[in-house]
């Protein structure tokens, strides 16, 4: 498979939200009628569940670029939303839907719903997604190994999923419980460069194992007709804010692990932990966010993941000044030493002991980010 280039490391954004019903904050299933809406489906789009809808930001040079955007697609989203008695939120899980999704009936969408059963109709997830341009396949393929140990990192600061069905899951992202249910998630394998990756592909395809690379769901994965690394560990942020955040921080921390020698890149994260290490970091991201305690070396010394993280920061600054990220990463850093999402989520359910004020909560969030007149985006 060849891997077409992206020499201006651009970036582009996929955010999944969830569709409501106004009045009970429950999931509903509208996608379909409300794809009536955007025929062209280049910025708004369906996914695997009828209660999602993905937007997809244009090709950009820096994530200030790609969030304005976003929010042109959210208001336009918002609008059609109303007119069909609906709204959304952006979250890693519902607070409270108890049933199962329905499949988008799309010819892709039904051969996964055939391949994975009754599971496919429980992975009722979203996320925020960050495609990064690369110069070549074989600069994605030393991109994702640098970056596999800072997807902890990444994981944490994101986390927006505490709740599963009505219930504290105890988990700052259980979202990546949910998922771990399926085939060809979580952290993705190293790989030399893009031939050793290509030959992966070859094998997987005659295993039966794929029919495309769009079938590895891992955290991180290369999209060689994008010419993207594409980082796919966040949980769907709740408001444009934080999506500016994330991004930033996960397209100037690619372009500093590859900028960088392999020794700077040690001097930050650790290099090939072995593998019960790299999970164990992972899920312990996953459970106690940015609280977490992430192993750093083999014998099982560990530091506070939240350290980790403003480490990564301060050492891919140089990076973002030369991008121009320097503000997109200070709201990193504000998320960081403020409340994530998870946080909020938390409180607010603490607050009123009702899974329902927080999906009010939610909507909330959205909704003062989609309107284009007062919003600081």
């Amino acid at each position: 498979m060849e891997f077409s280039p992206s020499p201006r490391h651009t970036v582009g954004v996929e955010w999944e939200l969830q569709l409501l019903d106004p009045e009970t904050l429950d999931l509903v299933d509208g996608i379909m009628p409300l794809m009536e809406f955007f025929p062209d489906a280049s910025y708004v789009k369906p996914e695997l569940i009828q209660s999602c809808v993905e937007l997809n930001s244009c090709i950009s040079e820096t994530s200030d670029a790609a969030v304005k955007h976003l929010q042109q697609s959210l208001h336009k989203l918002m609008q059609r939303c109303s007119e069909l008695e609906m709204s959304a939120c952006g979250a890693g899980t519902h607070p409270f839907c108890r049933r199962l999704a329905l499949i988008t009936p799309q010819p892709r969408y039904r051969h996964m719903e055939e391949d994975a059963g009754y599971l496919a109709h429980t992975q009722i997830t979203f996320s925020t997604h960050v495609h990064v341009g690369m110069a070549s396949g074989d600069e994605a393929m030393c991109a994702m190994s640098r970056l596999i140990p800072a997807m902890s990192a990444l994981i944490a600061l994101a986390a927006n999923s505490p709740f599963w069905r009505g219930h504290e899951t105890g988990h700052a992202a259980y979202r990546h419980r949910i998922l771990a249910a399926a085939p060809n998630y979580g952290l993705p394998t190293r790989f030399r460069d893009w031939q050793a990756f290509d030959e992966f592909l070859g094998a997987a395809r005659r295993a039966s194992m794929i029919e495309t690379f769009k079938d590895i769901h891992w955290d991180i994965r290369p999209h060689p007709d994008f010419g993207t690394l594409e980082i796919r560990a966040m949980d769907s942020a709740s408001d444009l804010r934080t999506v500016h955040g994330l991004v930033a921080f996960a397209r100037a921390l690619t372009l500093q692990v590859v900028a960088a020698s392999a020794n700077e890149v040690a001097e930050v994260l650790p290099v090939e932990l072995p593998n019960w290490i790299e999970h164990q970091n992972r899920y312990r991201a996953g459970l106690r966010g940015l609280d977490a305690e992430y192993i750093i070396d083999s014998t099982g010394s560990h530091r506070p993941l939240r350290d980790i993280v403003a480490d990564l920061l301060d050492f891919c600054a140089a990076s973002a000044t030369e991008i121009n990220e320097e503000r997109g990463l200070q709201v990193a850093r504000e998320i960081l030493h403020g409340k994530p999402g998870y946080e909020l989520q938390l409180e607010t359910y603490r607050s009123d002991n009702s899974a329902r004020s927080v999906t009010r909560m939610l909507q909330q969030s959205l909704l003062n980010g989609a309107d284009t007149k007062h919003s600081n985006v």
